[in-house]
């Protein structure tokens, strides 16, 4: 399979993502930075391609957050940050959906908040980048319109986190399989979307995506 065509989507065994990474949405939320990656999950089952459309289940209001998506290439086990990079196959731009109203009810709880996550359609996702087409994933452009206007127009140079760090982080405490999917952060500008929204994202000149929203049937 030419790199061009791999259907991550299918070969990957989980999706790990990391929250709070970007110091404008800290700053935003008034909230002082991490000091150590903030990760959560979602299935593979979130996954969903160009031509699929995004589907809110009822009474979720979701959000969107416009991010790099980084790939495995080779198992990944305590690993350095410097080395982090090493076991990069590939990228892609990602959507991290997320259902606010319940996923803050119980993050007042306590309570696990993975299906506010990991809902179906919850993680759209552009076509494979190969790795050598971004040589330093800390300096990309990001960006996401809604329905035509501008919302996010973010660098990755703005992540509390490396890619590298994020790489190490995770595998002291979870290996990293070939394929597996890890969503960076995303920064200011993520908005609620609806039924009938069209939403549009671009990473640097090298890939672009498109989904309509629907309500879940």
């Amino acid at each position: 399979m030419s790199s061009a065509s791999v259907e991550f989507w299918k070969l990957g065994k989980k999706i790990v993502g990391a929250g709070l990474n970007y110091k404008a949405l800290c700053a935003d939320r008034n909230i002082p930075l991490p000091t150590k990656p903030v990760i959560f999950m979602k299935p593979t089952t979130a996954y969903i391609t160009q031509g699929q459309n995004i589907q809110i289940p009822k009474e979720l209001e979701v959000k969107e957050d416009v991010e790099l998506g980084v790939l495995i290439g080779k198992k990944c086990k305590n690993v350095k940050p410097s080395e982090g990079l090493e076991y990069v196959t590939g990228y892609c731009l990602a959507l991290d959906l997320t259902a606010t109203n319940f996923l803050n009810e119980a993050k007042k709880k306590g309570l696990p908040w993975d299906l506010w996550k990991g809902f179906d359609t919850a993680c759209p996702v552009s076509s494979f980048i190969p790795k050598q087409k971004i040589p330093d994933p800390s300096n990309v452009r990001l960006w996401c319109r809604l329905n035509g206007e501008m919302k996010t127009d973010a660098n990755t140079s703005d992540m509390i986190f490396s890619v590298g760090e994020l790489i190490s982080y995770i595998s002291q405490y979870m290996t990293l399989e070939p394929y597996d999917l890890i969503l960076t952060g995303s920064s200011r500008g993520n908005c609620q979307i609806h039924p009938g929204d069209v939403l549009e994202g671009g990473l640097e000149e090298l890939v672009t995506f498109k989904f309509s929203v629907a309500a879940a049937s």
